[in-house]
């Protein structure tokens, strides 16, 4: 047989970076089984020699003979199934699509076996019991990283169904691949219905208003749909309902009707009405209200068979906060701050409509609020945010960004795409090296990421996020696998020869993620279980990615990266006060946003049922009279494209990031008490946010993290100043 008939199918290779060109549909549909069934001799394995161990009750359990091989298999699906997953969200395409979907039952299937797994569960046990009966010096006593991962091992394994027998157990898994699939649904149909809906502009008039990037932008898009005359002179302008289009669209068109039919498009998308939920097959429009119900009623269900009254107990006992009550407390709090404010900001909206003689002054509605906020912000801030694009080149934004990193952490990031495969020819490759040493004498490599920074309508999902590509792990022969991260954002593109120029939220998107990597990337941990994000708590994990956003506002920071991509010229410092005293403008409305994101997200999964008489967005309309100061409009069907917590990880959790945000808020106001340009004193701090917050994982419980940075638990105070709601 030839040495390419024998060779490992990439796919499987299960280490290294993986060589993306090589993953296609049809090496998922062929070589995925067959991963499955070695797994499942690996582990059918395992328990066999653990049976024979456990045997002896005078023996003592090694951790080496547990936990390493259940690592081991977790790794080896993780790798590959974990590359599958990435590709289908950062290049979706119908065979994709269709042979990740042919697989997620056979792994959600190995994942249920492994999860249930009563000889593991035993072992595990009996690591416990030996910790308990053991001296510090004696074997069988744990340090405290595997006290933390062995607790975190048992929690998942009970809620994952290790406890039940039967019809049961049988009745979870099935709910388990059941959710697993309509997730997986869920998310393709907002796919769909934001890919659905275009407008072709041809009328100057319809762009009036829009800066020449967007219509630059929506030309190319013309271009890309076929129109390769487009111009962002004389168009015609391709509009659509992706961020880099959108939110621009809302925020400059002077065109009230176009902001309407916009908006009415974005809100309604996969609804089962309007333009964005037609699809091929007449009889079944792109459609999430039954998936909705469906997802929370087997939530329900699970919840219950685990011995727990809702899903939301089911997401708490995984998280930092210890209630239901300290979650709605903390949004209380926040809520009642935030609600005044953004009444005001709505007053003064309204008032600026006025002052300019629009009709809408007189009937605010929400396409109106973007394109107001604007106007108000540049009549009070002198602040035009369109401005300033041309002083985010993304180039420098990443110097900037770098030089920052190396300030705070004493790490050197260098550009090395000629070292690793890539998925698409945007995608950029980077190397991060311990110290800032000298080009001739660069320090040890100890970590890498990717970064794949621009939008691609039709085959990336929207939004942005921080996922694990190789994670920090000790081998047996003494070396370690460095932590590799991929950075997945949705930022305007380049168009023709001017680079991507990025909006000052993209600024602060881009910021967001990279604190995720640095977390991943920067661990010391050397039980993978416990490195970079693994075993750190849903609703602590934010912590260093919105940490990062505020040094977007850093003087320092800001000024030292923010170019003009033509002319070099440096923001202009009256540029960076507009920046800075801006703020907090509308900040009130932002938060009063996050709060009513935060409570339908947990009363939907602690109150709702099914026969409650009250439909899911019955209720959420119900918590929008208190957390919103303009009510949704009717055709307003949030839920059905609400991906973080019906296609992703927040169920009950999206309160993480006003948790979290506190724990951020507290941590930067650390670096604001030495002083921001006393660089010694910087320095030190962020090496010592570096040798905790970034350092230690999940070896440590979050708050014990944070105390040892700041020397006391969290207080709220510094996220409700920097908010711009202590006043009230």
């Amino acid at each position: 047989m030839s040495q390419a008939a024998t060779a490992t199918p990439e796919i499987l290779r299960g280490e290294g970076l993986p060589r993306f060109e090589a993953i296609t549909p049809e090496a998922v549909t062929a070589h995925i089984p067959s991963l499955i069934a070695e797994l499942e001799a690996d582990l059918t394995a395992l328990e066999q020699t653990l049976e024979t161990r456990l045997a002896d009750p005078a023996s003592v359990l090694g951790w080496s003979e547990l936990m390493d091989p259940l690592q081991r298999l977790g790794e080896r699906l993780r790798w590959s199934w974990g590359v599958v997953s990435h590709l289908n969200g950062v290049c979706n395409s119908p065979e994709l699509r269709e042979a990740h979907a042919g697989q997620q039952a056979a792994v959600v299937q190995f994942g249920n076996r492994a999860g249930q797994s009563r000889g593991i569960f035993r072992a595990l046990k009996r690591l416990e019991q030996q910790h308990l009966a053991a001296a510090p010096a004696e074997p069988g006593h744990l340090d405290g990283a595997q006290l933390r991962i062995l607790a975190g091992e048992l929690r998942d394994m009970q809620l994952r169904g290790v406890g039940l027998e039967g019809p049961e157990q049988e009745a979870f898994n099935a709910a388990s691949q059941e959710l697993a699939e309509l997730s997986t649904r869920f998310g393709n149909q907002v796919l769909d219905a934001t890919n659905n809906w275009t407008l072709r502009l041809t009328d100057p008039a319809e762009v009036e208003g829009l800066p020449e990037s967007l219509k630059a932008q929506l030309a190319q898009a013309a271009r890309s749909a076929g129109d390769q005359e487009a111009t962002a002179e004389q168009g015609p302008w391709l509009l659509g309902l992706d961020m880099p289009r959108y939110a621009p669209f809302l925020k400059y068109s002077r065109r009230r009707d176009l902001r309407e039919r916009v908006y009415r498009a974005h809100v309604s998308r996969a609804s089962g009405q309007g333009e964005t939920s037609a699809c091929s097959d007449a009889d079944a429009p792109l459609n999430n209200w039954p998936l909705i119900e469906r997802i929370l009623e087997l939530r329900r269900q699970q919840a219950r068979r685990l011995g727990y009254a809702n899903w939301a107990e089911v997401s708490l006992a995984s998280k930092m906060a210890d209630s239901e009550a300290a979650v709605e407390g903390l949004l209380e709090e926040l809520r009642a701050a935030a609600l005044p404010v953004a009444r005001q900001e709505l007053e003064s909206l309204t008032a600026c409509a006025a002052r300019h003689g629009a009709p809408e002054a007189s009937d605010l509605q929400p396409w109106d609020v973007s394109f107001w906020a604007e106007v108000l912000r540049r009549e009070s801030f002198d602040l035009d945010s369109e401005a300033l694009r041309p002083y985010f080149p993304l180039p420098r934004v990443l110097e900037g960004l770098f030089s920052l990193c190396g300030r705070l952490f004493n790490i050197t990031i260098e550009a090395a795409d000629a070292e690793a495969p890539r998925w698409h020819p945007d995608v950029r490759f980077f190397r991060i090296r311990e110290g800032q040493g000298a080009a001739a004498d660069p320090g040890e490599p100890i970590a890498a990421f990717y970064l794949d920074p621009y939008s691609r309508p039709g085959s990336k999902r929207g939004g942005a996020w921080m996922d694990e590509c190789l994670g920090r792990s000790p081998q047996p022969d003494g070396t370690t696998v460095l932590p590799v991260a991929y950075l997945i954002c949705n930022q305007s593109p380049p168009v023709g020869d001017t680079p991507s120029l990025m909006t000052f939220e993209e600024v602060e998107t881009l910021f967001h993620e990279f604190g995720h990597g640095l977390q991943h990337m920067l661990t010391t941990v050397e039980r993978p279980q416990a490195a970079g994000i693994n075993g750190v708590e849903w609703d602590a994990v934010e912590l260093p990615s919105q940490f990062m956003e505020n040094w977007c506002y850093d003087r320092a920071t800001l000024l030292g990266m923010a170019r003009h991509w033509q002319s070099g010229e440096p923001l202009p410092e009256a540029e960076f006060n507009k920046l800075l005293a801006a703020r907090t403008f509308m900040g009130g409305s932002a938060t009063l946003r996050q709060v009513h994101f935060a409570l339908v997200d947990l009363k939907l999964h602690s109150q709702w049922q099914p026969g409650s008489g009250q439909s899911p967005e019955q209720l959420r309309r119900s918590i929008a009279e208190t957390t919103t100061v303009l009510a949704p409009i009717d055709e307003d069907a949030f839920l059905c494209s609400f991906g973080h917590i019906f296609a992703g990880g927040y169920a009950a959790g999206y309160y993480s990031y006003k948790w979290a945000e506190v724990l951020s808020a507290d941590a930067f106001s650390a670096f604001e008490e030495v002083g921001l340009e006393n660089e010694e004193q910087i320095r030190q701090t962020g090496r010592r946010f570096r040798d905790t917050v970034l350092s230690l994982g999940g070896s440590l419980e979050p708050k014990a993290v944070f105390e040892a940075f700041r020397g006391r638990q969290p207080s709220s105070e510094a996220l409700i100043r920097h908010s711009g709601l202590a006043a009230v």
